[in-house]
């Protein structure tokens, strides 16, 4: 996959969110890490999940909430024309939450989606995962 320069590869789970900028052209990729932001994932209203003391829903209401977290943040770089291309590999479960929050600009500059657990993987490795 050719990858312009300047894509950001957002690899989120449940509890993790990574950033890189393909700081190389398009057919030569250098993966350069981002500073992570601060997500606020306490809005757990828009999860879909419903937590109570004693329900083991609750790591479910968590991980949900960081994917709306994530997604906000994506969102928000989208419309401030910081992010203009975009890929995202995430779970299943996480990527079907993330999915119901994108913007309609974010979903413009989505280039690709990759349903997979790459949290905490160097460069090289989610260079890989995106050729394959």
């Amino acid at each position: 996959m050719l990858l312009p320069h300047g894509t950001v590869i957002a690899i989120v789970d449940g509890q993790h969110f990574e950033l890189f900028r393909n700081a190389g052209n398009e057919a030569h990729a250098e993966l350069a890490p981002l500073p992570m932001p601060t997500l606020d994932s306490h809005n757990r209203s828009g999860t879909g999940q419903h937590s109570h003391p004693g329900n083991h829903a609750d790591s479910d209401v968590s991980e949900g909430a960081h994917a709306i977290a994530a997604v906000e943040w994506l969102n928000a770089q989208v419309l401030g024309h910081k992010i203009d291309n975009l890929i995202v590999i995430a779970p299943p479960r996480t990527l079907g939450e993330m999915r119901r929050h994108y913007h309609k600009q974010t979903e413009g500059v989505l280039l690709r989606e990759v349903v997979r657990e790459l949290s905490g993987r160097k460069a090289p490795d989610v260079l890989a995962a995106l050729r394959a």
